[in-house]
């Protein structure tokens, strides 16, 4: 089946993936994905998200996707468990992310694997998660700038309340509200 989403790979891209929503490590603290869930992104956003590892390398940095394309289905599962639109996009308006044109990362030190610190747990829904938050350590605000830079050189949009999550320039007005059934086999979603 041909569909617009492309695989994001470990291998591939050089990237960890870790997606939380396929785990209950997450806010509704159950899996929303099958545990054996696929990474997927829009062709733009995959070209973007391997430009954000040629950036990142050279600094020894390597990037963990947590999340990438969304199914609607999943959104409105996140969306009936935190109705908050200041944090979880509505579904009626439609995710970035139920389009393939978002992603949600964190930054690892590529020698040692380890996370760098960013403030916040990802998915922490407080102002402590707000881009240019002061409130936590110097070394979290250099480290989400870093981040930043790194996304915004390669082109990605920033949402303001969440440090992690990254999409493309005006996604609604050019992409698709996505259903998991458009992976056929592949799909995300508990059977």
């Amino acid at each position: 089946m041909i569909h617009p989403l492309q695989p994001i790979t470990e291998a591939d891209f050089g990237l960890d993936i870790a997606l939380a929503y396929a785990t209950a490590d997450n806010f509704t603290g159950r899996p929303v994905y099958r545990p054996d869930a696929g990474c997927w992104l829009n062709g733009e956003a995959a070209a973007m998200l391997r430009r954000t590892v040629e950036l990142a390398l050279p600094l020894g940095l390597r990037l963990q996707v947590m999340d990438a394309f969304r199914p609607a289905e999943a959104q409105w599962v996140l969306w009936n468990h935190t109705p908050d639109p200041g944090f979880v996009a509505d579904p009626r308006r439609g995710s970035p992310h139920s389009m393939g044109a978002a992603v949600d990362l964190i930054l690892r030190d590529a020698a040692t694997g380890r996370a760098l610190d960013m403030g916040t747990a990802f998915d922490e829904f407080s102002p402590r998660s707000h881009h240019g938050n002061q409130e936590i350590s110097p070394e979290a605000q250099a480290n989400r700038h870093l981040l930043m830079g790194l996304m915004t050189t390669a082109g990605w949009d920033f949402f303001r309340n969440e440090w992690w999550h990254y999409q493309l320039f005006n996604a609604r007005a050019r992409h698709p509200v996505l259903s998991d059934s458009v992976l056929g086999g592949d799909g995300m979603m508990p059977r």
